[in-house]
């Protein structure tokens, strides 16, 4: 394992998965997202123009020792971008942490703003991209920069065996990151679609799932029933595990 990328594998996961993100904060690798999130900080929107925003890369959270890994897209320009935290005060996140909630992995169902009292129970959050990118569309080249993150954390999360990708560009990039993280393809080549389900190692498992997003929430194409199917599914592979 190469130090450079992962960290001295002797210390404590918990400190380097800490000193990741906090490392993650400080990037600015993609000049297109720095000059975005900034901008956006700057400018605001009519409802949060009295907040203070973020305006830098989103970092990972959640329980070191997760069993469940959600993986998103990219922090909302008026979401993450905004609050500091990933999918936190915009309506993909409203419905994430219900889904979490009902589960048993949140102890509540809503994630308004860093400080909130919220806390996550044997499940970690990220993304394929820590800034929010123009019209959510990151570039493959901002996507590539960013996956050495997501590599990291897969390497570093040691009791992680069911992961849920929200959306294809998730989808893509936890399978573009876990060669580089567990030095081996994933079991099956699998194709993206709604709660699919999918061996990535013995006992390790790939869930897909469409993104929460107001498009795919308002036209129907995801439903909360649908959605929090996703997430027993989770729950039954975690107690199941040997």
């Amino acid at each position: 394992m190469d130090d450079a990328i992962y960290g001295n594998p002797f210390k404590d996961p918990d400190i380097r998965l800490s000193e990741l993100q906090n490392e993650v904060v400080c990037c600015r690798l993609c000049p297109r997202l720095v000059e975005w999130r900034e901008r956006i900080a700057r400018e605001k929107v009519r409802r949060f123009r009295h907040d203070t925003y973020w305006g830098r890369p989103v970092p990972a959270f959640g329980d070191p020792a997760a069993a469940l890994v959600v993986i998103g897209l990219a922090p909302a320009a008026h979401g993450g971008n905004r609050t500091g935290r990933m999918f936190t005060g915009d309506g993909s996140g409203d419905w994430l942490f219900e889904a979490l909630h009902a589960c048993g992995f949140a102890n509540q169902p809503t994630s308004r703003c860093r400080g909130d009292g919220l806390e996550l129970k044997d499940c970690w959050v990220t993304a394929a991209v820590r800034c929010a990118p123009p019209a959510n569309r990151p570039l493959p080249t901002e996507l590539s920069l960013c996956s050495r993150f997501l590599s990291q954390e897969l390497s570093l999360l040691a009791g992680a065996t069911v992961f849920v990708a929200l959306g294809r560009i998730a989808f893509s990039a936890l399978l573009k990151a876990w060669p580089r993280a567990h030095s081996g393809l994933p079991c099956a080549t699998p194709d993206f679609g709604h709660n699919r389900l999918f061996e990535l190692a013995p006992h390790e498992w790939l869930i897909s799932s469409y993104h929460p997003s107001q498009q795919n929430t308002l036209t129907g194409r995801l439903t909360r029933t649908m959605f929090h199917e996703v997430f027993r599914k989770a729950r039954v592979l975690i107690e199941a595990r040997p």
